[in-house]
């Protein structure tokens, strides 16, 4: 089987390193890809969003399977443009049609589908320039912190816990009247905040049956002790040691599967993978937000701990099989740590050369996925605020955070830095 997949971050290298690993794939390419990626397949130099570009590139690599990595190219519709197109129906697309798309793509969406389907999430109101005024009201009234979020996606930025009500109304103005994020932001989602710790669980789904493939936690902020901002992900953590088997079965009872069966419900023609974002509070799942594909740093921890064939399943899910697969796990534990620029996650510098990475192979224990990276000539340079991902397994989450430390330690570039307490509460 020829497969292309779409992206050029960890998610990618991590899931590029997992498919190579079938039987199934044959030839693998990448667009477009990263210094690492490069490892497991071809990078092609394509834009994401280009879909004919796309096309063109499947029928000249003739491409069995169609991975998308990132959010953008799902929300902009690429499955129902492969479905429309009689020289591309024939290739399996790993990912929503942009109607299912808007549990990510849309805030509001979202929470009018779980509010349909009786899903625990948190309460909320919509506003938009045109009740700009009544949403001013609605903050005043609200108790605190206050969650903003843009209805539209916002690379991850789009979404602010207002510590009192002067910071809420300064950013509902940014948001709405200055248009700080275009168009994502011409609606804002207001809720309440919901206290407790937010974990992540991950399926892949035909749009009727699912299977769970994974959980993590993330660790978003930038500092150490989870302090100051927010960025796409400091580091990652699996197994969660709170997700035993009785709240495995809360999320899958009153979470996963009334999606699934709500996405078949409402004929939203869903394949490939669902993240639920959740809040663990006092010992209840509720619903944080959706997202249409894998994340990252997250999927740099459970591609490791999944032991079953990645592309096997996704075959399953084309054919109607999904239900049979036997889903199996590393009994492990594994961490990611992520080594960033200088920064970020404000201004920073690109094209920093890397050093160390050949004393840091893949091997049994530790891996180093690539994120922000791209290959010039001989040399490994820095593309992207978050450039490296190392992910580690070990006996307890303490000794897979320590292994990735060690690596970490052999690997430079100008402002590197990375989170020492990744895992720290565990």
């Amino acid at each position: 089987m020829h497969i292309l997949l779409l992206g050029s971050g960890g998610r990618e290298h991590a899931l590029a390193w997992k498919m190579v690993k079938s039987h199934h794939c044959d030839q693998l390419f990448i667009a477009p890809g990263n210094a690492g990626t490069a490892e497991f397949g071809a990078n092609l130099p394509i834009d994401i969003s280009d879909f004919t570009d796309i096309k063109n590139a499947c029928l000249f690599h003739k491409i069995n399977m169609l991975v998308v990595g990132p959010e953008e190219p799902l929300v902009e519709g690429i499955y129902d443009f492969f479905q429309a197109d009689p020289q591309l129906q024939h290739i399996i697309v790993v990912g929503p049609s942009a109607a299912a798309a808007q549990l990510e793509g849309s805030k509001a969406f979202s929470k009018k589908f779980m509010q349909r389907h009786n899903i625990p999430t948190a309460g909320y109101a919509e506003f938009t320039a045109g009740n700009f005024e009544e949403g001013k009201k609605y903050i005043a009234a609200h108790s605190l912190p206050i969650v903003l979020k843009a209805d539209g996606l916002a690379a991850g930025k789009g979404v602010v816990i207002a510590a009192s009500h002067d910071e809420a109304l300064q950013v509902f103005k940014e948001m709405i009247i200055n248009k700080q994020f275009g168009e994502a932001s011409s609606k804002v989602v207001i809720e309440e905040f919901l206290q407790g710790i937010e974990v992540s669980v991950f399926a892949l789904t035909d749009g009727e049956v699912y299977q769970v493939i994974g959980h993590a936690k993330d660790y978003k902020r930038i500092g150490e002790g989870d302090t100051g901002l927010n960025t796409g992900g400091m580091g990652c953590v699996s197994p969660v040691p709170f997700m035993d088997t009785a709240f495995m079965r809360k999320v899958e009872e009153r979470i996963i599967k009334p999606t699934i069966d709500g996405l078949a419900k409402e004929k939203l023609n869903y394949h490939g993978f669902v993240f639920f974002g959740l809040m663990n509070v006092q010992g209840e799942p509720w619903v944080i937000e959706y997202n249409c594909r894998m994340g990252d740093p997250e999927t740099e921890v459970v591609m490791p701990l999944l032991q079953t064939d990645l592309v096997a399943l996704f075959a399953a899910m084309d054919n109607g099989t999904l239900a049979d697969a036997n889903i199996s796990f590393d009994e492990r534990s594994c961490a990611t740590v992520m080594a960033v620029s200088g920064g970020y996650p404000g201004a920073y510098q690109k094209n920093l050369p890397v050093n160390g990475l050949a004393d840091c192979r893949m091997n049994n224990d530790s891996m180093v996925f690539h994120a922000g990276t791209k290959q010039v000539g001989d040399a490994v340079v820095t593309n992207g605020g978050r450039v490296l991902a190392v992910t580690s397994y070990g006996n307890t989450l303490a000794e897979a955070v320590e292994k990735s430390k060690t690596v970490l330690q052999k690997i430079s570039f100008e402002g590197m830095y990375f989170r020492k307490d990744i895992g720290y509460e565990f």
